[in-house]
């Protein structure tokens, strides 16, 4: 699902379960001189089924949760798209999210910002784009940039739309999640305001490239960098400066078969922390992926390689560097989708040694389409983790766990 946010909010409602495109314009542009307003949405609700033998978090003690437990999540699209009369073609999208549920209950505190149940909203994406079909289009503020917009093999397109990739989904039960470099469309990397620009294509070929001077958001600016010393005192592993991505993309169609592949560089330098005996080292990742389609089949691989840890941080002197692969497809028969995917991954993890945290993971999910405004699924995940010295992967840093959920989706 993650992938199709990045599309336009005129396109959503109508594309979930079929593409997992991304582009700054609309799908179709609106008549020179008018501008289409959108409120578009998505609400997904699951029973989950949970086997997590290894964890001493979620099912513990005198307060375990119930061996089936409930979980959803609420966005909405906002936004507009708009053609002047000359054919520029500009508009704002955006997405905004409820907060997070605090297990304690909502009776008790029932977010994780505000009491006693209440709900509140905040954004996750604001961006505007300015452009035309033939010269490209800048998109600029908290958005995607050509790392996320150019992924392709990472096919999510059934089941709950997320797998691993979870935003509250069957995933948000097991272990810790699949390793969040998996999906270069992490919030790690969209929730900061950026300038990017996207190409048109010549002959099938395209490219898009981004700039990101600080890992700060919209709103935020530089004041959380100027309010004290104790505000730019010490360092984090996730704070980043000059950031620059760029990916190269070729589309092309023949006899019915459908191919994307692109390869791209993430550059880097972290804010804090670059001295001492074990310093931050520059984050630099590699990633290539392609994606075949043909009839109602589509298969696709994914693969990252480099200089980062988990979430999209840094990784200090002496830790190993991050390597990730990613193959997944899907069937379409009708109203049927079935789906499947399977990752490895080798990281630094926990370890501040040169240790590997080794995972791999397993979703398989169906889905039952009604009208392109809801659809029916089933999905089943298998994780499992292994890191020596480790103690968060369960015993012996040895960790795994399986779930299955049941649900629906509804967007508009």
């Amino acid at each position: 699902m993650r992938k199709l946010l990045l599309a336009s909010v005129a396109t959503i409602a109508g594309t979930l379960a079929l593409t997992g495109g991304a582009q700054a314009q609309p799908a179709k542009a609106p008549a020179p001189g008018t501008v289409v307003v959108h409120l578009n949405g998505w609400f997904d609700f699951e029973a989950v089924a949970l086997n997590n033998p290894n964890s001493s978090s979620k099912n513990s003690g005198s307060t375990k949760f119930a061996p089936i437990n409930t979980v959803g999540l609420f966005r909405l699209y906002p936004g507009f798209d708009a053609t002047t009369k000359d054919g520029l073609q500009y508009g704002v999208a955006s997405e905004i999210r409820d907060t997070l549920a605090n297990p304690n209950g909502a009776g008790v505190n029932g977010n994780t910002t505000s009491p006693n149940g209440t709900v509140s909203l905040y954004v996750r994406r604001a961006y505007g784009y300015i452009g035309a079909k033939d010269a490209g289009y800048v998109r600029f503020g908290q958005t995607d940039s050509a790392f996320s917009l150019m992924s392709y093999g990472d096919i999510e397109a059934f089941g709950d739309y997320q797998q691993f990739n979870s935003d509250l989904g069957t995933a948000a039960l097991i272990y810790n999640g699949a390793p969040k470099n998996l999906f270069a469309v992490s919030g790690a990397l969209y929730t900061t305001s950026k300038i990017v620009y996207e190409s048109p294509s010549f002959a099938g070929l395209n490219f898009a490239v981004g700039f990101e001077p600080n890992s700060n958001g919209l709103a935020e600016g530089t004041a959380g960098n100027q309010s004290g010393a104790s505000a730019i005192s010490g360092s984090s592993p996730s704070r980043r400066r000059n950031t620059i991505d760029a990916m190269v993309g070729y589309t092309t169609e023949m006899d019915g078969v459908g191919l994307k592949a692109s390869a791209g560089y993430l550059d880097a330098s972290p804010l804090g922390n670059t001295g001492g005996a074990q310093p931050y080292k520059n984050m630099g990742i590699f990633q290539a992926g392609g994606q075949v389609t043909f009839g109602g089949a589509a298969l696709g691989v994914n693969y990252k390689d480099g200089s980062v840890n988990d979430g999209y941080t840094f990784v200090k002197s002496g830790q190993r560097n991050d390597s990730d692969i990613l193959v997944s497809g899907t069937y379409t028969a009708g109203p049927v989708i079935l789906g499947a995917s399977y990752f490895f991954n080798q990281s630094a993890g926990a370890s501040a040694v040169a240790r590997t945290e080794t995972s791999n993971g397993l979703a398989v999910g169906a889905n039952y389409v009604f009208t392109p405004n809801l659809n029916l699924f089933v999905q089943y995940l298998y994780g499992q983790i292994h890191q020596v010295g480790n103690s968060g992967a369960g015993p012996n840093g040895n960790g795994h766990t399986n779930a299955i959920g049941v649900g629906a989706s509804l967007h508009w």
